[in-house]
């Protein structure tokens, strides 16, 4: 029996590539032939990529097309699982929120956010979530160019330090926050703004913030974001 495939698009309408294609389509395969069962947890990102001899990243998109289809859902700190047959794509909640949010909103929601959600990171983020927190940085820091792969990838940083605080509230708002950094303020930064320079230098403040949670220093991780914050606004005034 010939499978067909997802189509070949993401939520946001965004066309996927030959490759994440080509893992949207395995895993889908493997759904379909009962590999994976309903609601069984699919093997990690990592394992999925050494199996399916590609990038880390390139796993994770192909689960973002899975999950926007309806097919997978993910759990904060958990996973993903295999969703029943027919499953409705799901509504997105955050959408329209996040489109009538201003650029000054995002920021005012930010500054409250951040800082506390570094800190409680700092306390509870276990040693294997650091670890896969370095592991992301390092995928990070292979980008020299590529403004749209390094914005993917930040998400992610962004989003494990969310799931390390321990608290799926702020993991779920956290995800809201990256839904309206999608339509807002971080799309034109992403066209205007992140230059290689800018990239170079994101990945030095990243690798700081990484050393300042590895080392379980409070101070310096909240410091560290504070100051971000600042440069995130001062590029927001600009843009105005």
């Amino acid at each position: 029996m010939s499978l067909a495939p997802v189509p070949s698009a993401l939520p946001n309408d965004a066309p996927l590539s030959a490759t994440v294609q080509t893992v949207v389509n395995a895993i889908y395969a493997r759904i379909r032939s009962g590999d994976y069962g309903v609601d069984a947890r699919l093997p990690s990102e990592r394992q999925l990529a050494s199996e399916l001899h590609v990038a880390r990243n390139t796993v994770r998109e192909a689960l973002d097309a899975l999950e926007g289809h309806g097919l997978i859902r993910r759990r904060a700190g958990s996973g993903s699982f295999v969703n029943p047959p027919g499953t409705p794509e799901p509504a997105n909640p955050h959408s329209e929120i996040a489109a009538a949010s201003s650029p000054l909103d995002l920021q005012v929601v930010r500054g409250i956010l951040e800082p506390d959600m570094v800190r409680l990171a700092v306390v509870n983020m276990p040693p294997r979530a650091i670890e896969a927190l370095g592991e992301t940085l390092s995928e990070m820091e292979a980008i020299t160019t590529n403004a749209d792969a390094f914005v993917r990838l930040e998400e992610a940083f962004y989003r494990k330090i969310a799931a390390g605080t321990g608290n799926p509230l702020i993991a779920g708002c956290y995800d809201l926050v990256i839904d309206a950094c999608r339509q807002s303020f971080r799309a034109a930064q992403l066209r205007r703004h992140l230059t290689p320079a800018r990239i170079e230098d994101y990945q030095k403040r990243y690798n700081s913030l990484f050393n300042a949670i590895a080392a379980r220093d409070t101070e310096a991780a909240v410091e560290f974001i504070k100051l971000h914050l600042i440069e995130e606004q001062r590029l927001l005034l600009q843009d105005g």
